[in-house]
C-alpha cells in the first residue's frame, strides 16, 4: 500500500476543515491530524471497514482543536470542546443537524479506550489511529512503507513533547477531563516509548 492509495476527500468541508485546522494547530498538531487520517483509510483499506471519508477526514483534522489556546474550554474537557467547534463547523458547511451530531460523536469518542466498529465506523477509526499515532498503539497493522512515506511527507515535528504538555496543561486545571485519565494512565510515558518517534 501506497500514501497515494489513500484518497483524502476534496469536498468543500473538508477544504475548510484543512484551513481551519492550519490555521489555528500548530505545524505538530496539523500533521499529527493528517496522520491520524491517514492511519484511518489505511486501516480501513486492509481490514475491510466501510467508512464515511468526509465524515472522518474533518473529525480528524478537528479533533485536537480543543487543544488550542482559542479553543480551549475552561469548563470541559478538549474532546468535547472539539465536539462542539465540529458542530458549529459543520453547521457553516451546511449539514444537517445528525451529521453535525455525528461528526462531534466521533471527536469525543476518539478517547474511548475502544470503539466498536460495528456501531460507529469512523469513531472506530480514529479512536484506533490516534492511538497509532500518539502512542504507537497498533502500529504493527500499518505497513512498513507506508509508515516512512507518510512520516516522510508529514513529520512529527517534536509532536511528543508538544502533545505531553498539552495533556499535562488540561490534567492542571480539569482534573475530572479525558486529558487528565490518560495523565494519570501514563500517556506520557506511552507517547515517549511510540515507534514512530524512533
Amino acid at each position: 500500500m501506497k500514501i497515494d492509495d489513500l484518497v483524502i476527500p476534496e469536498t468543500a468541508a473538508c477544504v475548510a476543515a484543512r484551513e481551519v485546522a492550519t490555521a489555528y494547530c500548530s505545524p505538530a498538531l496539523l500533521n499529527h491530524s493528517v496522520r491520524s487520517y491517514l492511519w484511518a483509510a489505511a486501516h480501513a483499506k486492509e481490514a475491510g471497514i466501510a467508512f464515511d471519508a468526509e465524515l472522518l477526514y474533518v473529525a480528524a483534522l478537528l479533533h485536537d482543536i480543543g487543544l488550542v489556546k482559542e479553543f480551549d474550554s475552561h469548563s470541559v474537557s478538549f474532546d468535547e470542546a472539539g465536539g462542539h467547534v465540529a458542530w458549529v463547523f459543520a453547521a457553516g458547511a451546511g449539514w444537517p443537524v445528525e451529521r453535525r451530531v455525528r461528526v462531534a460523536e466521533v471527536i469525543v469518542r476518539h478517547m474511548w479506550s475502544r470503539v466498536d466498529v460495528a456501531e460507529d465506523p469512523e469513531g472506530h477509526l480514529l479512536e484506533y489511529s490516534t492511538s497509532v499515532d500518539i502512542s504507537g498503539r497498533g502500529i504493527d497493522a500499518i505497513p512498513a512503507g507506508l509508515r516512512v512515506e507518510v512520516l516522510d511527507r508529514y513529520p512529527r515535528l517534536g509532536l511528543k513533547d508538544e502533545f505531553v504538555a498539552c495533556f499535562e496543561s488540561q490534567a492542571e486545571r480539569k482534573p475530572d477531563s479525558s486529558a487528565a485519565a490518560a495523565v494519570r494512565n501514563g500517556i506520557a510515558a506511552r507517547v515517549a516509548a511510540n515507534p514512530l518517534d524512533a
